[in-house]
């Protein structure tokens, strides 16, 4: 029985499918269904249980699950512009640690989702403490557990892996309104408006030129299962592309797969196919103008899939949300 948390979110629904993908169906979904329409993103799913999450909390203290083959635990508050402290670090560092806790007395693979968040401005982007300090609440609740995981570390009695996530996009993350993917902004407001926005020059960086590595949702599951299959190997580790693209190579690819046909940059701004809109106050000091991820430490310990660029990710993203007849 593997334990899904976060499974109707984002990350965790298309971990779902991958697994089933695999003809594994025995999952125990934890979630929280507040906003009910998540369901959609488990209905093409086939699972053994769904559990709230304030029950399987609960089961976790009184030790009454049934036996565990491994937890994946995605589920957290990702609004990195949440600013209730007492919520975030309850919700994503105390119910992680309580998690951690639990598989560590019973000796089963904990895989958990950390953010490159941690890394707060950078510039460097490696899995070192003197290279982490978060901006804001988000980045400090994943900052906090990772440590956690390094002072425990010599003494861990099962597979404990913290996956720093960057910029993911893909399917099943329309529920996450203001926090879904830039790419997944752009491909709505393209077909309602007939243009996309972009922020504008800020920290030094002009005109939709501000970097993420951007890591399609297909990666971040091969990632998740690569972990799985290999329980002798923890750690912690990012998960990116390995490459910074800005966010106008984003608008390009979706104006271009939209349209039908290869649009230059130069084309878009000419006709109005893309605005640049002031950068918003209340990110100012909290954003992140620049990532990318070192992926030495993933390749160490023997991953060597290729990861999708900009351009082919978003064309499998949109490809999935309008298939072709």
């Amino acid at each position: 029985m593997i334990v899904v948390t976060g499974a109707a979110g984002f990350i965790g629904s298309n971990i779902v499918k991958g697994l089933n993908q695999r003809g594994i169906t025995d999952i125990i979904c934890v979630d929280e269904l507040t906003d009910g329409n998540k369901f959609l993103n488990l209905s093409d799913c086939q699972i053994y249980h769904y559990m709230d999450k304030d029950d399987f909390r609960q089961a976790v203290r009184e030790d009454s699950l049934p036996a565990i083959d491994a937890i994946i635990h995605q589920g957290a508050c990702s609004d990195t512009t949440e600013r209730n402290g007492r919520f975030m670090m309850d919700n994503n560092y105390q119910v992680t640690l309580e998690l951690f806790e639990y598989c560590q007395a019973k000796a089963v693979p904990f895989i958990y989702a950390s953010s490159a968040a941690v890394y707060g401005a950078g510039p460097n982007y490696i899995e070192d403490l003197s290279n982490e300090a978060p901006l804001n609440v988000y980045g400090y609740s994943k900052f906090l557990f990772d440590q956690v995981v390094r002072r425990r570390f010599s003494g861990l009695t099962a597979q404990v892996v913290g996956l720093r996530y960057f910029n993911v996009y893909g399917p099943r993350e329309q529920h996450k309104g203001r926090m879904a993917s830039v790419a997944f902004h752009n491909m709505g407001q393209f077909k309602q408006n007939g243009y996309l926005q972009l922020f504008g020059a800020y920290d030094g960086w002009g005109n939709g030129e501000q970097s993420r590595d951007f890591i399609s949702v297909e990666d971040v599951v091969k990632v998740n299962l690569f972990f799985l299959d290999n329980p002798d190997k923890s750690g912690i580790f990012n998960c990116g592309s390995g490459r910074a693209q800005p966010f106008n190579d984003v608008a390009r690819a979706v104006v271009s797969h939209l349209s039908g046909k290869d649009i230059s940059l130069e084309e878009m701004v000419q006709r109005d196919l893309l605005r640049y809109i002031p950068f918003p106050e209340d990110l100012k000091g909290r954003y992140q103008s620049f990532t990318q991820a070192d992926l030495s430490a993933l390749r160490a310990v023997g991953y060597q899939e290729e990861f999708l660029d900009v351009h082919t990710g978003i064309g499998r993203y949109i490809d999935t949300l309008n298939p072709k007849q």
